[in-house]
């Protein structure tokens, strides 16, 4: 049984690494990504719903986004949200596209946008703790019913250990790796 609390586990630490990971892809670096507008909502007839499912974004150059919306009537909206959005940019519309050109980051930008991205490395790394202790509070719970041995406790404990110690490193590389990614000129 303590195997499977152990996957569980895994498997949690895994969704919070991914989550960190999706929000580094929208921590805009010098370089177009279409991800940088994954959390841009445009009202759809009445819904809201992400700039990617109303329409086709890519990166024809390493500093421009295009749109080409399905509905060109989405052309405007589209717009609205994005010069609404805090990611600074400014696009330009033909009727049909949309094209957005991105802005070299500046100096002060870059470092800004590193100290963003350790919030939110933090934050990963605050999650997965959370993860730990539930898990080890779990495990002494059952232990105290009698459903474990101590020695399986404690065997698990380390386990667990050795499962926050690996992904807290994994988010250090992903945190140097999107730190180094920001600070390329």
């Amino acid at each position: 049984m303590p195997e499977k609390q152990l996957l569980e586990t895994r498997h949690k630490m895994k969704a919070a690494i991914e989550h960190t990971q999706a929000e580094f892809a929208s921590i805009r670096t010098g370089r177009a990504n279409p991800a940088l507008l994954d959390k841009i909502t445009v009202n759809y007839y009445g819904t809201n719903v992400p700039v990617n499912q109303v329409a086709n974004i890519s990166a024809p150059e390493p500093r421009l986004l295009v749109i080409a919306p399905w509905d060109k009537s989405m052309v405007p909206e589209i717009q609205k949200a994005i010069t609404s959005s805090d990611l600074g940019l400014n696009p330009s519309s033909d009727g049909s596209l949309l094209r957005i050109p991105l802005p070299a980051l500046t100096e002060e930008r870059r470092k800004d946008l590193v100290k963003v991205v350790g919030k939110k490395t933090e934050e990963g790394k605050i999650a997965i703790r959370n993860i730990r202790r539930e898990a080890i509070e779990e495990l002494r719970k059952r232990e105290k019913k009698h459903e474990i041995s101590e020695d399986d406790l404690h065997r698990v404990q380390d386990e667990v250990q050795k499962l926050t110690d690996e992904f807290v490193a994994e988010l250090d590389e992903l945190h140097s790796a999107k730190e180094e990614e920001l600070m390329e000129v």
